[in-house]
């Protein structure tokens, strides 16, 4: 739940807190419900028009990582707490949730017959299994946690990013030299992976590999650290879903005409090559909330079906599992959109228990456990301000 300005704690922006930008949280759902779709269409069947156009809906990936270094620089800038209290409190909100849902994973495995690779579940565990070059190991027992492993990495580094971009005082033209470094730097990489390595780990080092998806976080991280600065970008957010929208429909003739797992397909491009869309969505949902414009993303039930997001995530492909394995699922467009309808009300509901007893309840017993000294707010910040950084936007000096 959003918290009004008058229940901030003293000397706290209003803009801060669990929801302080609530058209993000609402975005999580939806970026979320990218990925969901992806592995319907995928896994399930594809009914359809609809399939082609979450075909890549994978790259939804790219937008949690964007958006996770948007909402944490924003959350952390002027106010990081001491190391191993701030790596502590990452591990408690993404970890116990991960063991659940890779117990739960298993499980199913073992019980379809299908035991899982005990390599894997072992790298897993502690998060490391996205830096090893082989599918089995990579996919951990639950496919879907491999970008935990992932978001661990930018965890450990993001102190560091942090700094640097307040060093840099992030502004809008710090944003435009990122973001188009990104995307030239994921160009090349891209390319010479096509010419160099062979499909699977081409597919690793692109799609998996901490390293290369780092260049998404520090996206979002300077674009946090760019709006705590002050910078309020002039982004409409109907434009920038219209163009992300767009952009998937334009995957489509690619996919058709170089077909997965191909070289030169659209499989990687299609997350890498997001991200300018994703970041101009996130900017702009931000921009409407910290103008205080109410909108579709902040409504009460997107804001819970936000938080139910991670859960979802977690767990819609043991659902999806499962559906398979006791239904025959039926080829028809109106058979499959109903199969589609069903483990999407399922995949919530578990996703709705885990987060209301298992995500949340435990986060709050592990949160205190690590503490360290009180540190000063810093400056100000997530306010306009008079300063400008020469290109007629508000910073922070």
């Amino acid at each position: 739940m959003h918290v009004p300005a008058s229940e901030q704690p003293e000397g706290r922006s209003p803009f801060v807190g669990r929801d302080g930008l609530p058209s993000l949280t609402g975005l999580r759902f939806v970026a979320a419900a990218l990925v969901v779709t992806y592995h319907l269409s995928r896994q399930v069947g594809r009914p359809a028009a609809l399939a082609d156009l979450v075909w890549y809906g994978r790259a939804g990936v790219s937008f949690f990582f964007v958006l996770s270094g948007v909402v944490l620089a924003w959350t952390y800038y002027g106010r990081m707490p001491a190391l191993r209290v701030f790596w502590w409190r990452r591990l408690a909100r993404i970890w116990p949730l991960h063991l659940v849902a890779t117990a739960l994973s298993v499980g199913v495995y073992v019980a379809l017959g299908r035991p899982p690779s005990t390599r894997g579940v072992a790298a897993a565990v502690p998060l490391l299994h996205a830096w090893v070059p082989a599918f089995d190991v990579v996919q951990g027992g639950n496919g879907a946690t491999w970008s935990l492993s992932d978001e661990a990495f930018f965890y450990a580094v993001f102190p560091l990013l942090l700094v640097a971009a307040v060093a840099a005082r992030a502004g809008a033209r710090q944003v435009v030299a990122v973001l188009a470094a990104t995307v030239v730097s994921s160009a090349v990489l891209w390319a010479a992976a096509q010419v160099l390595l062979d499909a699977s780990t081409r597919v690793w080092f692109l799609d998996y590999f901490p390293p290369t998806r780092a260049l998404q976080f520090v996206v979002g991280v300077v674009s946090g650290v760019a709006l705590a600065n002050g910078w309020r970008p002039r982004l409409r957010l109907w434009p920038a879903v219209a163009a992300t929208v767009g952009y998937h429909a334009l995957l489509v003739p690619w996919m058709h005409a170089v077909p997965d797992p191909a070289p030169w397909s659209p499989y990687s491009a299609s997350q890498l090559f997001a991200v300018p869309f994703y970041l101009w969505v996130i900017l702009a949902a931000a921009s409407r909330d910290l103008e205080r414009r109410p909108g579709p993303l902040s409504g009460p039930w997107l804001l819970r079906l936000g938080h139910w997001s991670f859960a979802w995530y977690l767990t819609h492909e043991i659902v999806v599992r499962l559906v398979k394995a006791t239904w025959e699922v039926p080829s028809s467009t109106g058979g499959l959109l109903a199969v589609w309808a069903g483990v999407l009300v399922v995949s919530q509901t578990v996703a709705a228990l885990l987060y209301t007893c298992v995500e949340r309840p435990l986060e709050r017993r592990l949160r205190p456990l690590v503490r360290g000294p009180a540190r000063p707010a810093g400056p100000p910040i997530h306010a306009p301000v008079a300063a400008t950084d020469g290109a007629g936007q508000g910073t922070q000096r």
